[in-house]
């Protein structure tokens, strides 16, 4: 018997026999069998951030124009459902905001928090460029600048990326009704309460370069009779909006990005008497940071 033949019956024989032998102090490790469970996309994401303003104006109402203006805010999604028919995705979504201010402030340990908003939505994405969003938002101020606002709030907004590509409009109609409180309707006269606001707008965007995405705002807000007190009015606005995402940030801690922006408004008559100067024209200017999980 040659040397290569005894060669191979030892490397058989040592193949049939290790995994039956154990000797002492030392364990046979045998490859696991499990299969290795694939990774699913979580059902739960949000996104965290806060925004620096020049102006605060909700809705054509002038709520802070002086000093710095801090809005932090976070907001939270919770998939619900998620299918190729007509109705494709399902989702839970809960916000929370606030405006900060250090001027014009009230009393007590809450003097500069000027308003605290939640807001509890559920959206509808169906046939799949289109989502519908009920929510329920209250206003609250901790400082006492104003009485708790509560409003219901309907929202349809339409993807059409398919249809126009990168020329890609993104409008969107709203309707909100206040059903609580004296809400913003009660500001222009306190007698005037449960108004009713409408909302069209556009929101076209552009990438001149990777990462950089420029998007144009344009928004124009009506009123019934109560909410801009007998004006149908509300405001027109534009902008400009740059975001960039900050790369330099390792994706374990989130994906980070910068915004910067300007927005014109322009008031209807009752909505400018909000402003102490009854100014019709209002600039404002944003900058800020988000990240998303």
């Amino acid at each position: 018997m040659t040397n290569n033949n005894i060669a191979k019956i030892c490397t058989v024989a040592a193949a049939l026999l290790v995994p039956t032998l154990t000797f002492a102090g030392t364990t046979t490790v045998k490859p696991s069998k499990q299969p290795v469970e694939q990774i699913k996309e979580s059902a739960i994401s949000a996104d965290l951030g806060v925004n620096v303003v020049s102006e605060y104006i909700l809705r054509g109402v002038v709520q802070e124009n002086q000093g710095v203006i801090a809005q932090p805010f976070a907001d939270f999604y919770f998939r619900l459902y998620q299918g190729d028919g007509a109705i494709n995705k399902v989702s839970l979504n809960l916000g929370l905001w606030s405006s900060i201010h250090d001027k014009n402030a009230g009393a007590g340990t809450t003097q500069n928090w000027y308003e605290f908003d939640y807001t509890i939505g559920l959206a509808v994405t169906f046939l799949k460029d289109f989502t519908a969003t009920l929510s329920y938002l209250e206003y609250l101020s901790p400082n006492d600048a104003f009485l708790t606002s509560r409003n219901i709030n309907l929202n349809l907004a339409y993807d059409d990326t398919d249809l126009l590509g990168a020329f890609a409009l993104h409008p969107h109609v709203a309707v909100l009704a206040e059903v609580g409180g004296p809400g913003y309707s009660g500001i222009f006269a306190p007698n005037r309460s449960n108004g009713w606001y409408y909302e069209a707008g556009i929101a076209p965007s552009y990438s001149p370069c990777e990462g950089l995405t420029l998007t144009l705002p344009l928004t124009l807000g009506l009123g019934d009779d109560r909410y801009y007190n007998g004006d149908t009015y509300g405001y027109f606005s534009a902008g400009l909006t740059a975001t960039m995402p900050l790369t330099f940030v390792p994706q374990a801690y989130g994906v980070w990005t910068a915004n910067a922006g300007y927005t014109y408004y322009n008031l209807g008559d009752e909505a400018a008497k909000t402003d102490a100067r009854n100014d019709e024209t209002h600039h404002v200017f944003q900058a800020g940071v988000t990240v998303a999980f």
